[in-house]
């Protein structure tokens, strides 16, 4: 998987976009992606967006421009799948991606064709719904407090992990703070603008690509917190949470929860 922070640059040096298609190469199916654009108000233009940046990288892009959940349920679009190489999702809300397809068969077959290869992405809401616990909302530049973030649940493609994106240019540490205080066993990863990270299974690592950098908050070693007690704008006090920024080329080992520093030959635990 490939999980962008939103903003990624699309004409210039698309780093994002050509190491997205190189994976989707490297799938070896079907030389097509599959752009998502539930997530936008304006699914036409945002599928317009995908298809002219993807054209110069020599893949083709198909709409898949769900507006229902009825939509969703039909076996074409679920059968589709198994036709692409690759399917990326926009950016928008959030909550209309897991509300319209959460459940559903399209997102049933999506869990079912990752295990043949299928390579997901999304970028902005696209990237908040990769988790199954995710932010929907919340207040930036402001200091954690239960009514900082609201959360729901998500797809599910990476469980254990809730996600924000544009997390350094828009002060988001705040909001991802508070739902390290209400899932503290999960891992919290903030993403910046025009950065991803590239997300693998065996061995369980990402790295940073893209132009800024990645926050991961660890909140397993938690001493102390007032998160059950305290009101809903009251300041939450968290004592004991480990904070990782890396930048490109590193990356992350999150069964072991230990920051992965460059290295030419091997990762190196640092």
């Amino acid at each position: 998987m490939l999980i962008i922070g939103g903003r990624e640059a699309k004409r210039h040096s698309p780093k994002i976009l050509e190491r997205f298609v190189a994976l989707c190469r490297a799938s070896e199916r079907s030389p097509c992606i599959g752009v998502v654009t539930t997530a936008s108000a304006d699914g036409e233009a945002a599928f317009r967006t995908y298809r002219d940046a993807f054209a110069p990288l020599g893949m083709a892009a198909k709409a898949l421009d769900l507006a229902d959940r009825r939509q969703a349920d039909l076996p074409e679009y679920a059968r589709a799948l198994s036709a692409m190489a690759g399917v990326f999702f926009s950016g928008g809300d959030q909550l209309r991606i897991t509300s319209t397809l959460g459940g559903t068969r399209f997102h049933q077959a999506l869990l079912a064709q990752r295990e043949l290869g299928l390579v997901i992405a999304g970028t902005s809401a696209g990237a908040s719904m990769m988790s199954d616990v995710m932010i929907v909302g919340g207040a930036d530049e402001r200091e954690p407090a239960r009514n900082t973030v609201h959360l729901a649940a998500g797809m599910g493609f990476w469980p254990g992990s809730v996600i924000d994106q544009h997390f350094s240019q828009r002060g988001r540490i705040g909001r991802l703070l508070a739902a390290l205080a209400q899932n503290p066993e999960i891992l919290a990863i903030g993403i910046d603008e025009d950065t991803a990270i590239e997300l693998q299974a065996r061995p369980p690592t990402f790295t940073v690509i893209g132009t800024n950098t990645v926050t991961v908050l660890d909140g397993r070693a938690i001493t102390a917190t007032n998160a059950s007690e305290s009101s809903p704008d009251q300041p939450l006090a968290l004592v004991g949470v480990q904070l990782h920024v890396l930048a490109p080329g590193w990356g992350y080992d999150y069964q072991r929860r230990l920051p992965l520093s460059p290295a030419v030959e091997s990762w190196l635990p640092f």
